[in-house]
């Protein structure tokens, strides 16, 4: 009589010697927290435990401590992204990523949303302390956050394309207007733009600032319908701006 087969037993248990190849492999998870905390563990050992979406929780602590994440970013990022890497691992680790490797996380589509919203709030913080040809680049590609934010800087370049940005919202938009400190080059953009300067909540943004000047009031005024303006009268409390107001109705009235 033959005798019963064993329960399989993870290597980490039954083979000292194992490799870190074939602990990566394993289906045990004993076996992946072993490999992730492994001594000889390289870059491509990293990344290939990474590759696993079946990697545990348990695993990803010790390959965020490991050396290895302080020497590549590549390593780095991927336990960032992770769906598997807790929150207490992945949030300090945004702390020690660049601007660019920020807004890939940021636009990421597997990425969960509240890492997202830290890495974009992480590299809002950033705009300052970065160039003038990187916030263009960024205000091109990053997510709507991000490029909301770039349509408060002064320089028209980067306002341009921040308008340009695929991802750019109308509340983005409007949100910028409503809040910019020095809104005067963004209100002549967005004024101009073809895109957002026949939006009525843009334009409706736009007459509320009392930096608007009147020739683009009066452009704005004209194109809305007359119970717009009543509405957006009543609740204005900027008199320059109600009088701008009235003389459009009252121009319309005689043409």
């Amino acid at each position: 009589m033959g005798t019963a087969t064993g329960k399989a037993q993870p290597l980490s248990a039954t083979k000292p010697s194992a490799s870190l190849p074939e602990l990566i492999a394993s289906t045990f998870s004993e076996d992946l927290i072993a490999a992730a905390s492994h001594g000889a563990l390289e870059e491509d050992h990293a990344l290939a435990l990474l590759r696993r979406t079946d990697l545990p929780p348990a695993a990803l602590e010790p390959l965020a401590r490991s050396p290895i994440a302080g020497r590549s970013r590549k390593t780095l990022i991927k336990i960032v992204e992770h769906l598997r890497t807790p929150r207490h691992v992945s949030l300090p680790l945004l702390r020690r990523l660049f601007a660019f490797e920020l807004m890939e996380i940021a636009i990421s589509r597997t990425v969960a949303a509240d890492v997202k919203l830290v890495a974009e709030q992480l590299l809002i913080d950033k705009l300052e302390t970065i160039s003038l040809g990187e916030r263009v680049n960024l205000a091109r590609r990053a997510s709507a956050g991000v490029a909301g934010a770039l349509l408060g800087q002064h320089e028209r370049m980067v306002v341009e394309s921040a308008l340009q940005n695929p991802r750019m919202t109308e509340a983005s938009v409007v949100r910028a207007i409503a809040t910019a400190e020095a809104p005067a080059t963004l209100i002549a953009i967005v004024a101009e733009h073809a895109k957002w300067s026949l939006r009525r909540e843009v334009q409706l943004a736009i007459l509320r600032r009392p930096e608007t000047p009147e020739e683009i009031v009066t452009r704005i005024a004209l194109t809305l319908p007359r119970p717009v303006i009543y509405e957006l009268l009543k609740g204005l409390r900027l008199p320059e701006r109600k009088a701008e107001l009235q003389r459009s109705l009252l121009e319309r009235q005689q043409t």
